[in-house]
């Protein structure tokens, strides 16, 4: 079990309470549900908690204020020994993670990444990585991944950076996750007709910091209208990243 750490008066450490679970889900209703204008048949509105059938088998990774129990920002991050116990991936509903299950390699799932919208730009999201680093560490972790989302479902009002991506970060063959059917090709613009600077500020930040730390992305896009957004499967190989962009994922507060 990954021990509490404590670090510029925030705590990162795993939800290990059914009150610790509840507090990340309403950070998550709050963000997926009322922010993004998502849905699913497990939401609870009364309660304002966003949930799913995957919950019970994931670890949940909160980062609080020390003198507080509100959760400011969660990772859900799963095993190969959850997805065996859940039946599955989450990201296998909307792309075939085949290559990465043949390659022999650790894996480890991640989504429901948020923080707290007073609490983002700042610090809390280097502390929740450096809490992820040593979990990664401490389970032997060698392939990171998990879908990423851009806000909306028309992949057209997307196309440049979908592109942008498909052109610059694509994953290589022995990582390559496809989206399933009805997929979408990020290949929309062509590399010599599309302007890569206003093309990276439509990406979001999340997607740009994994792609900094040496992630990269599956093939196709997959629209996901229940949490109306676009979603694209990222991929990070741990033994792959520089040491500027280890230092980066392991930074102190984790």
């Amino acid at each position: 079990m990954l021990m509490p750490a404590v670090d510029g008066g925030f705590c990162v450490k795993l939800a290990t309470t059914q009150e610790e679970l509840h507090a990340a889900q309403r950070l998550r209703y709050d963000v997926f549900i009322k922010e993004l204008g998502g849905t699913g048949p497990m939401v609870d509105h009364a309660a304002r908690r966003e949930q799913d059938r995957f919950d019970p088998f994931f670890h949940h990774l909160i980062l609080t204020k020390t003198d507080s129990t509100d959760v400011l920002g969660v990772y859900r991050i799963l095993t190969e020994e959850g997805a065996q116990a859940a039946g599955g991936y989450y990201s296998e509903s909307e792309y075939d993670l085949t290559p990465l299950k043949t390659s022999g390699k650790r894996l480890l799932e991640l989504g429901r990444s948020c923080v707290h919208r007073d609490y983002r730009g700042g610090a809390a999201l280097r502390y929740l990585w450096g809490g992820l680093a040593r979990y990664v560490t401490a389970q032997g972790i060698e392939v990171l991944f998990g879908v990423a989302s851009f806000r909306g479902t028309d992949p057209q009002a997307l196309a440049a950076p979908l592109s942008l991506l498909h052109h610059r970060h694509l994953a290589p063959a022995h990582l390559r996750v496809r989206a399933h059917a009805p997929a979408t090709s990020l290949d929309m613009i062509a590399p010599d007709a599309l302007d890569r600077r206003a093309a990276m500020v439509q990406v979001p930040g999340l997607i740009k910091a994994y792609l900094r730390m040496g992630g990269c992305v599956g093939e196709g896009a997959f629209v996901d209208h229940s949490f109306n957004t676009t979603d694209v499967c990222l991929v990070m190989e741990t033994a792959q990243m520089t040491a500027r962009r280890a230092a980066l994922f392991g930074g102190q507060g984790g």
